[in-house]
C-alpha cells in the first residue's frame, strides 16, 4: 500500500513572517492519526526559517530548484547540499513554470534528479501536457517523453526514492481540474511507462501525486482513484485551513 504524500508548492509567495505564520497553522491542526506524509516546499529565503519551525513535527521540508553541481560559477543557483544544509529532505524538479519560463528540459531535469539522488533528497519530478497537446491528443505522447527522458537512468534506489507529480499544465493556476477519470488514465499510463522502465516491482511502489489544481472540494474524490497517490498543491497550499483539508482528505 503508497502511502499518500501532500506536498504544498509555495511558489514565489511568503515572507518569512507569514512562512512561520503558515506553518505554525499546519502543524496545529494535523490529523490524528496522521497517515500520509506532509512536505512544505517554501522559496529559498526561508528555508531555514521555516526549517526551525517545523523541527521535531511531522511536516517535512522540500525546495523548489536546485542545480546539478555541488558548487561553482552558477550565480544565482543553489545546489544539492545547499538544501541538505538547510534540512530539506525533498525537492521538486521540472516543474512547468520551470520548463516553459526558464527552458528547462527533460535532460536537465534528469540531471538534477541524478545530483538530488546522489544528495539523499527525493526528487518531485514534474510531468504534464499543455491545452494546445491535450487537445491535439498529444496527452500521452508528451507525457511519456517528458517520464522518459527526465527520469533515465536512476537506479533502483533512485526509482525507489523519486517521486512524479502528473500536473496538467492547463489546470494549473487556472481553475480548470482534469476529472478523476482524467487523471486517473494519465497516471496508470505513467505507471505503465515506469514499469517498463524499472519493472513491476518499482512500478508498485513509486507515488505518483496529481498536481492540477487540486482543492479540498476535489481532493477526495481525486486521491480516490488508484493510482492517484497524493498531491503537489499550489494556490490551496497557501493558507493552512485549506491545505489541512486536503491532508485530510488524503488521511
Amino acid at each position: 500500500m503508497r502511502k499518500k504524500i501532500i506536498a504544498g508548492n509555495w511558489k514565489m509567495n511568503m515572507t518569512s513572517d507569514v512562512a512561520r505564520d503558515l506553518v505554525d497553522g499546519i502543524k496545529a491542526k494535523l490529523p490524528n492519526p496522521l497517515n500520509a506524509d506532509v512536505v512544505v516546499c517554501p522559496p529559498f529565503t526561508v528555508l531555514k526559517s521555516v526549517a526551525d519551525r517545523i523541527a521535531g513535527s511531522a511536516v517535512d521540508l522540500g525546495a523548489q530548484n536546485m542545480h546539478w553541481e555541488k558548487s561553482g560559477a552558477y550565480t544565482g543557483e543553489v545546489s544539492p547540499e545547499m538544501l541538505r544544509d538547510v534540512m530539506c529532505n525533498y525537492v521538486i524538479l521540472g516543474h512547468s513554470e520551470r520548463r516553459a519560463y526558464f527552458g528547462e528540459t527533460d535532460e536537465m531535469v534528469n540531471r538534477k534528479a541524478k545530483a538530488a539522488l546522489a544528495m539523499n533528497l527525493k526528487p518531485i519530478i514534474c510531468v504534464g501536457e499543455t491545452l494546445e497537446e491535450r487537445e491535439a491528443d498529444k496527452t500521452k505522447q508528451v507525457v511519456e517523453t517528458q517520464v522518459r527522458g527526465s527520469l533515465a537512468e536512476l537506479g533502483a534506489k533512485g526509482w525507489a526514492d523519486a517521486i512524479i507529480a502528473y500536473e496538467p499544465v492547463w489546470a494549473i493556476g487556472t481553475g480548470r481540474t482534469a476529472t478523476p477519470e482524467q487523471a486517473q488514465e494519465v497516471h496508470a499510463f505513467i505507471r505503465s511507462i515506469v514499469r517498463d522502465m524499472a519493472g513491476a516491482a518499482l512500478a508498485d511502489a513509486m507515488r505518483i501525486q496529481y498536481g492540477g489544481s487540486m482543492k479540498p472540494d476535489n481532493a477526495k474524490e481525486l486521491l480516490s482513484q488508484p493510482d492517484i497517490d497524493g498531491g503537489l498543491i499550489g494556490g490551496a497550499a497557501l493558507k493552512a485551513d485549506s491545505f489541512l483539508a486536503i491532508v485530510q482528505a488524503a488521511c
